[in-house]
């Protein structure tokens, strides 16, 4: 959607790791942070009471959240996949949020998303589940990332070189990285050796589809035409697009 991803952290399973790392981007005027895992039934599901310690909110058991889990272990109930639908102390966790937070539908797993937000920060708390979490990034949680990026586009293509040596590459990138700064351009390192082929990356993000495409022809055409001409030849191009 043409977002761009400023920081990544990895924190314990543990209330003030999580709170002061949600405080630092807090402190640093984050628009939209998302945390991932930790929204379970189990101990050691600790995000959303870190989440509460952050901004300085307790946490309730949400009308709404519980609502989502009981239907839920209810269809799963029904159809054997689980003993019972009884809401245990467990179950009930899942439906525990933040004051002032927002479930979010998860349409594949127990446990909702959420969403609360403080000041002009919106925090937005996903289940570790690849697939829970695909689901609701792409389903229920579109409307709030289309209020923040609006219809933007991405685009990624990578090119494979006939290259084993990164640092032959790298005058290459650098120039044409200067004549395309909206574009992102990287070289994948693996190891030496005489199989060994570059896969370089091109990523663009625009304000719609129409500009991402012209920047993307541009650069890489632009790429191509360098890189034979300082004697590296392409051996296949991947493109991946996202409207």
């Amino acid at each position: 959607m043409g977002g761009r991803v400023r920081r990544v952290s990895i924190v314990r399973d543990e209330i003030e790791a999580i709170a002061a790392d949600l405080k630092r981007s807090l402190n640093a005027g984050t628009q939209l942070i998302f945390t991932c895992g930790g929204l379970g039934p189990t101990d050691d599901d600790l995000t959303l009471a870190g989440v509460a310690e952050a901004i300085g909110r307790k946490l309730r058991v949400d009308p709404k959240a519980l609502e989502m889990v009981e239907r839920r272990y209810q269809e799963l109930a029904s159809k054997g996949y689980v003993h019972s639908s009884q809401m245990t102390e467990s179950r009930l966790k899942m439906a525990t949020l933040p004051e002032g937070a927002q479930a979010i539908e998860n349409p594949v797993g127990a446990a909702p998303g959420v969403v609360v937000g403080i000041d002009n920060t919106r925090i937005v708390s996903l289940p570790g589940v690849p697939a829970e979490l695909k689901a609701i990034v792409e389903g229920p949680l579109e409307e709030l990332l289309t209020q923040f990026f609006g219809r933007g586009s991405y685009r990624e293509q990578r090119i494979i070189v006939d290259c084993g040596d990164e640092s032959e590459l790298a005058a290459v990138l650098h120039e044409v990285s200067k004549a395309h700064p909206e574009a992102y351009i990287k070289s994948r390192a693996s190891h030496f050796g005489h199989d060994v082929h570059f896969r370089i990356l091109i990523g663009v993000s625009a304000e719609n589809s129409e500009e991402a495409d012209r920047i993307m022809e541009s650069t890489s055409t632009d790429l191509s035409r360098s890189l034979e001409a300082a004697g590296t030849s392409l051996k296949d191009n991947i493109n991946h697009l996202k409207e």
